[in-house]
């Protein structure tokens, strides 16, 4: 890779538009370091390699207040300003401080950043207001669906329907960090979004669809280079709070409110590690594994190990005693945990890669138990993605990427392991701010995306269509009526360009939300097939439109 340029520190924020996904691509072309994993993010500029890592190219940068030979480096960081529609009822997810709503609202992020020597300071807040419009949330007609709602749902996770009354306001510290860098490794404190695992859209441990958390930090720089092959990992210790919220407006006396249990205050600790390693025989394979403890605060005690519990045993039979909670009685704490591996393979002479997370949220007893169960309490990542030269405009490709996730629960019904991020212990679920921690769809849920572009650069334009099973394990638990599975199919129109400093990024997506929150369907009286029927369906149009000015 070309470079040359005094590496500054900077980190590229998860989710930075077009600029995060550009970089990645520029790998499968050949033109990006080969032994960067994209598993352990954000992106470091140790990595990226450039003077200011928001400008791809060399053009000249304006962002630097102060840059003398001394070490002292000052930058203005870049704005963004994002807005998002949706007609009728929430959906999204990966966009960070913004939370899932019907109506309009908008995030605005910028900031600033310092270094002097190995100590370096970024302040990137962020705001966002949102129109958090009323809409049809669940709404069962029987007292034991609402009973089966609050025992898998209500009271089992901090994932409110709605954020309040009103016109939802928050401001966060957002991509913020302070960190003493000493390469390739660095240690600080920072608020700012992780991502791990080797996914496009979706991550099974740490992704950007909840507001970035405290959290200390000891994580490399860059792949650290070792005769047997690169590593990159990543230690933290953070913090963990609750919506506020409860999971439905109180007050309605057909929801059943006296199954209602509220939530303790107390936070959560969380406690996670991940490491990858490429080994120098294969170049362009990684495989990694990461694991991830959450803890109520109050329910800490004991030595080092209650707080770092990443090398303890990953089998119950370990702990001694017996049956699903001998692990967590072993450890003499309640807590809940999950552990992935995953696999990457890039090639570059191909235009290619392909990639797979594989995870559980209920450890085995020991490893018979693991093979001859091997999907109990599972879920999967994997996806693909080619591009293909076209040469049309210039330096111009095709890119097709498909991409599964799969967290419904297959032995559910005869082995209690519950749905991903929502296991027992923790009342709150693997949640921050009300919010997924991991893939931001429902616990339970599988999705498939499909995406056709072309892409020129940082140019692209595209077509994406995703198929979103939403939480079948609480649908096989309210419904003897196969009908009545709740379906998202849609398909999105996006653009993404660069003009000078401007990057602009759009959306337009369609969804039509079939048998919506599982209602009853309606029997076609005049037809005698089974399934001819009507069910509660919804159309939802969703509009972003995000715009970002480089410095």
């Amino acid at each position: 890779m070309t470079g040359g340029y005094a590496a500054s520190g900077q980190n590229l924020p998860v989710g930075t538009p077009i600029l995060e996904d550009f970089y990645r691509r520029e790998q499968l072309l050949g033109k990006f370091d080969s032994t960067v994993t994209f598993s352990v993010r954000p992106l470091t500029n140790n990595v990226i390699n450039r003077r200011n890592i928001f400008l791809p190219g060399d053009e000249a940068s304006r962002a630097h207040l102060i840059d003398k030979e001394e070490g002292l480096d000052v930058q203005i960081l870049p704005f963004q300003w994002k807005h998002q529609i949706n007609s009728t009822i929430p959906y999204g997810w990966n966009d960070g401080a913004m939370i899932p709503s019907a109506g309009y609202q908008m995030m605005l992020s910028g900031g600033v950043y310092a270094k002097y020597k190995f100590l370096s300071i970024q302040l990137r807040p962020e705001y966002v207001l949102a129109q958090n419009k009323r809409y049809e949330g669940f709404n069962a007609k029987s007292r034991q669906a609402w009973s089966a709602w609050y025992s898998r749902w209500g009271n089992t996770i901090d994932k409110p329907e709605r954020f309040g009354e009103g016109w939802y306001s928050k401001a966060l510290l957002g991509q913020s960090s302070i960190r003493l860098t000493f390469d390739p490794v660095s240690v600080g404190l920072s608020t700012e979004n992780l991502w791990w695992g080797p996914g496009l859209y979706n991550s099974l441990m740490l992704s950007n669809t909840a507001p970035g958390f405290a959290h200390l930090t000891l994580n490399t720089t860059k792949p650290v280079k070792t005769p047997i092959g690169n590593f990159e990992g990543q230690i933290i210790a953070g913090r963990l709070d609750g919506s506020g919220f409860p999971p439905k407006e109180m007050g309605n006396s057909d929801h059943y409110e006296g199954f209602y249990r509220p939530k303790s205050d107390d936070w959560r600790y969380l406690s996670g590690i991940i490491l990858t390693y490429q080994p120098t025989w294969l170049p362009g394979l990684s495989i990694g594994l990461s694991r991830s403890f959450v803890a109520y605060s109050a329910a800490l005690s004991g030595g080092l190990k209650n707080y770092l519990p990443f090398f303890e045993p990953a089998v119950k039979s370990s702990y001694g005693g017996e049956g699903d909670s001998a692990a967590n009685e072993g450890e003499g704490i309640d807590r809940d945990q999950l552990l992935s591996t995953f696999v990457r393979w890039l090639i570059p002479s191909a235009n290619a890669e392909a990639y797979f997370e594989y995870g559980r949220n209920d450890h085995p007893w020991n490893s018979r138990d693991l093979f001859v169960m091997l999907e109990h309490s599972r879920a999967y990542i994997f996806g693909f993605r080619k591009m293909t030269a076209l040469n049309w405009f210039g330096d111009d490709y095709l890119n097709v990427n498909l991409e599964v996730m799969q967290s419904e629960g297959p032995t559910e019904d005869i082995r209690r392991g519950g749905p991903w991020y929502r296991h027992g212990q923790v009342r709150h679920g693997y949640t921050h701010l009300g919010q997924m921690l991991g893939a931001g769809i429902d616990p339970g849920s599988n999705l498939q995306t499909l995406n056709i572009s072309w892409i020129q650069a940082m140019k692209q334009l595209g077509v994406q269509f995703q198929r979103y099973v939403h939480y079948n394990d609480f649908f096989y638990l309210i419904s003897d009526d196969m009908r009545r599975n709740w379906v998202d199919i849609s398909m999105a129109l996006y653009g993404e360009w660069d003009y000078k400093n401007f990057l602009l990024s759009s959306q337009l997506h369609f969804i039509k939300a079939m048998n919506y929150q599982y209602q009853e369907v309606k029997p076609n009286p005049n037809a005698n097939s089974y399934w001819s029927f009507s069910g509660n369906d919804k159309f939802n149009v969703q509009f972003q439109l995000g715009l970002y000015y480089k410095f």
